[in-house]
């Protein structure tokens, strides 16, 4: 089993230079302690995002770091030329030395993608077209593509990825029948569902796996993706949890509130509502182990993107967190 981090990079109350600076060194700690990777949402024109354009964000990482895997979780594709972005997806696999991770998606926040002018209505196929002319240019050679939302005529790819044929594809994962493409490419799949809802998607990816004659020791990642908070006792994790959810909850909201549209997700406005649905977690190393197991279990999960840093969690508490899971957490379940 395997253990990432997920983060929005969301607004914490600190002045903008601080707030990265502290997430960097968040991130070159949770190196030293050996997880296994780090994810940074894209979002746009909301205190959800501070990382909005996470090529630059992930670039500062790069050159802070060694061995941690790092990527976007997602690249919003139909806010970017195709060309364009995988240009700097190369440039980020090189500077990095292949520790990219290609989180590639649609987005689902339509009214981020009103502010670039690109329509509700034409998302879906627009980020189909964007998908597949992405990845025909990191396969490298003169790309030639010719659509409905984007035209590229003998384009010269001259960057190429330092991973070969590409980084590893990540994708999350909602709808089962998404799981048939994501396993004809081998992308690494989270799911933010119930672990018994996600169970159906996970379920359908290892059928399609082995209809395409694979073996099951070469899956990718499984995964789910949770609020995770560890403390020496469950009062100080639920506090610390609580307090930095406030913030977090409010961003993520923000900008349906402002705009005036129904806010299109069931999601508690507190911590402890949050847990009683089963998404999340703040308690004791031995609690937070339990609960991971459970989750696992019953989604068929085989790793997890926790969701460890987020709102106004203050850095000492983000760090104790972290040092507890790796220390007390993972090593419990790293062959479950």
């Amino acid at each position: 089993m395997r253990f990432g981090i997920f983060d929005h990079c969301d607004a914490s109350g600190l002045p903008l230079a601080e707030h990265y600076e502290t997430r960097l060194q968040l991130i070159e700690a949770a190196e030293r302690l050996g997880f296994h990777s780090y994810h940074v949402a894209e979002h746009h024109g909301t205190p959800l995002g501070l990382a909005p354009s996470p090529s630059v964000y992930l670039a500062a990482l790069a050159q802070r770091t060694r061995r941690i895997l790092l990527g976007p979780m997602v690249y919003v594709a139909v806010l970017y030329h195709p060309m364009r972005l995988a240009e700097e997806i190369c440039m980020l696999d090189q500077l990095s030395r292949g520790r990219l991770q290609l989180g590639i998606g649609r987005g689902g926040v339509w009214l981020e993608h009103e502010l670039y002018g690109v329509e509700r209505e034409t998302s879906a196929e627009r980020f189909a077209e964007a998908r597949d002319l992405l990845l025909a240019a990191l396969a490298g050679g003169e790309v030639s593509f010719a659509g409905k939302h984007f035209r590229v005529p003998r384009f010269p790819m001259v960057l190429e990825p330092y991973q070969k044929p590409r980084p590893p594809l990540w994708y999350g994962i909602g709808n089962p029948d998404s799981a048939a493409w994501a396993a004809a490419e081998r992308a690494n799949i989270v799911s933010l569902q119930p672990a018994a809802v996600a169970r159906r998607t996970l379920d359908r990816y290892r059928d399609e796996w082995q209809r395409l004659g694979r073996a099951p020791q070469d899956l990718p990642l499984l995964g789910l993706a949770r609020h995770v908070v560890v403390a020496e006792s469950e009062a100080a994790a639920l506090a610390t949890a609580r307090a930095a959810f406030c913030r977090w909850r409010q961003s993520f909201s923000i900008l349906w509130e402002q705009r005036g549209v129904a806010f299109p997700l069931a999601y508690p406005r507190d911590w402890d509502a949050l847990q009683e649905s089963g998404l999340c977690i703040a308690g004791t190393p031995a609690a937070v182990r339990d609960y991971l197991l459970r989750q696992s279990q019953a989604a068929g999960a085989t790793g997890f993107l926790c969701h460890m840093i987020f709102g106004e969690m203050p850095a000492a508490d983000a760090l104790r967190s972290l040092t507890l899971f790796a220390t007390e957490v993972a090593p419990a379940l790293a062959g479950a």
